[in-house]
């Protein structure tokens, strides 16, 4: 395809100046948590870390990735503000999440800012 795109192309396509950014996660849980425990973890996460940050999750319950609730990108603070919740947990003996990434294509590096 073409890389002389027109604005109007860009912005479907979310590429260029309306890239989308957004990151992985992956998570690993301590033994012998049990199913609620496991279902008390998720809906605290994702009430207190993830929509309480304007965030959205696709995925399931030990890998997913972390985007904007609505159109735009994740920011370095958004993205802050999540691994600090998550080393504040005690039902995880882990977790690993990814720098900022490309939504869309993530295989393309991030634009500068």
């Amino acid at each position: 395809m073409a890389t002389n795109r027109s604005r109007r192309l860009r912005k479907k396509l979310c590429v260029d100046e309306f890239q989308e950014l957004g990151c992985e996660l992956t998570l690993s849980f301590r033994d012998g948590l049990s199913d609620a425990e496991m279902d008390s973890f998720v809906e605290a996460f994702l009430r207190d870390a993830v929509e309480s940050n304007g965030l959205g999750y696709v995925g399931g319950d030990d890998y997913g990735f972390v985007c904007l609730a609505e159109r735009g990108s994740v920011s370095a603070e958004q993205r802050d503000k999540l691994e600090a919740w998550l080393k504040g947990r005690s039902d995880l003996t882990g977790f690993t999440l990814s720098p900022l990434m490309d939504v869309w294509y993530p295989e393309n590096s991030v634009n500068p800012a």
